[in-house]
């Protein structure tokens, strides 16, 4: 995706607002280095950082920071010196950041949580999501093991996907398609945007812009709009709003063709 002749310092689209999500930085499975190429392509003047920006977790693990996630923290601050205002809210995998409530970074502020007025003043609750995930809150022992889990799959995914782009087949991801599949998953994944359009309404909010669960999509939840940003470690997602007022999530995950509107639809099976 590299291969567009289009400079960091002229954009190829610009909107009026930019979320990212669970980019997971420190992590093995960050696609760092497609973001990084992503925010060359498209500047916004409002930047959110929806939590899990950076992978506290994995980096207690083992340490684990190449170039790329180095560069993008340097985009992301070239950004905001440019004039972009960005807001960082902390997640799970980032929640020592949640000590710094109230303070400035280079030019990031950093949150709880805010709300979001769209062009047409509709208020919009901006927050990761994850004190809203039981196993989260309740029993860390078994999301640290659940977070083993899934880079096992995100390694199975590399594999699986190594093959598919030697026959030039588009890129395909095993735990979304787990996600639709399994019903617990599917379950977990309903209860969660309940849960958000639950708290949007509590703080007088037409709806919600959330990350955490790594499912973007974009629907109505009893009369709330959830919206949730994705992820960039394997579907490579954005959230965007034009200056017109609608919103679209954008997926730069395949590497192999030009980047795509994802259709503004509810993602989620029967």
């Amino acid at each position: 995706m590299g291969s567009y002749d289009v400079s960091d310092e002229s954009p190829e689209r610009r909107f009026r607002t930019l979320f990212i999500s669970d980019v997971h930085l420190g992590a093995r499975g960050s696609q760092a280095d497609l973001l990084l190429d992503f925010l060359r392509y498209h500047d916004a003047e409002t930047i959110y950082l929806v939590g899990d920006i950076v992978d506290g977790w994995a980096l207690k693990s083992s340490w684990h920071w190449p170039q790329s996630h180095n560069d993008l923290v340097q985009k992301l601050l070239r950004k905001a010196r440019k004039g972009a205002k960005v807001i960082y809210i902390p997640g799970n995998h980032d929640e020592f950041l949640r000590n710094y409530y109230g303070t400035h970074f280079g030019g990031i502020d950093v949150v709880e949580n805010t709300v979001h007025t769209g062009v047409d003043g509709k208020r919009y609750l901006v927050i990761h999501g994850d004190i809203f995930d039981l196993v989260v809150q309740n029993a860390r022992w078994l999301a640290h093991l659940g977070d083993k889990a899934y880079d096992f799959a995100i390694q199975m995914n590399r594999f699986v996907n190594f093959f598919r782009r030697m026959f030039k087949v588009p890129y395909w991801s095993l735990s979304q398609w787990a996600k639709q599949k399994v019903k617990n998953a599917v379950n977990y994944i309903g209860a969660f945007e309940q849960a958000l359009a639950a708290e949007a309404r509590r703080h007088d909010a037409d709806g919600v812009i959330c990350g955490h669960i790594h499912y973007a999509v974009i629907r109505d939840e009893a009369g709330i709009r959830y919206m949730n940003c994705g992820d960039w470690v394997e579907s490579c997602t954005a959230l965007v709003e034009h200056d017109d007022g609608h919103f679209e999530i954008i997926t730069w995950a395949d590497q192999l063709q030009k980047p795509a509107a994802v259709p503004q639809v509810a993602a989620r099976a029967a």
